[in-house]
């Protein structure tokens, strides 16, 4: 069998954020994970996406900005959601954001563009877990908050296709329920 389909594919698995802890990748190794993710179908070479990076001390000072942002359109927010919220980028060592840039284009479905994002972010899950690190892909609210977008540095004409939030696992993956893939598939021959 090929390696990388035992490697990889059979067993892809999620590792939750909140279960992470540091090392996380250098800047060398994500500056290749990030070559690697753009490694995707991009119909016409537009590249429809672009990087953020969130490392260091600057989690820390953009969650407290995303907390009170939260408390702004959640005055009545449990002690326990505001430490949650305060620590949002802090729960793995690195958290990358791909922002989907996709834009309207005489040749190129805008939808082509969505999708081409969305692979980029498993393109960059598989490269964590190749480098040999967990990785989680999440939105969460942040991602359709007018005001955190401003304080991550998104643009208001593009979108996040997904936080991918990079560590060292502190537990194994656990297995999920997958599709009946009978089921959902149809067969026209």
């Amino acid at each position: 069998m090929n390696q990388a389909l035992k490697a990889y594919l059979e067993t892809r698995r999620s590792i939750p954020a909140n279960v992470m802890s540091g090392p996380g990748p250098d800047r060398k190794t994500i500056q290749k994970m990030l070559s690697l993710a753009t490694r995707v179908p991009d119909h016409g070479k537009l590249a429809p996406w672009r990087f953020i990076v969130f490392s260091g001390e600057a989690r820390q000072r953009i969650g407290s900005q995303l907390a009170e942002i939260a408390l702004k359109n959640d005055p009545d927010m449990p002690d326990e959601r505001r430490r949650q919220e305060e620590t949002r980028l802090t729960r793995a060592p690195v958290v990358i954001a791909v922002i989907s840039t996709a834009a309207e284009h005489p040749k190129i479905p805008e939808w082509e563009q969505v999708m081409s994002a969305g692979a980029v972010c498993l393109n960059l899950f598989m490269a964590a877990n190749a480098y040999g690190y967990a990785a989680n892909w999440l939105t969460e609210w942040l991602s359709f908050d007018a005001n955190a977008l401003e304080v991550l540095g998104v643009d208001r004409d593009e979108r996040i296709a997904g936080f991918i939030h990079v560590g060292t696992p502190t537990v194994p993956p656990s297995e999920r329920p997958r599709p009946d893939v009978n089921a959902i598939t149809s067969w026209v021959e």
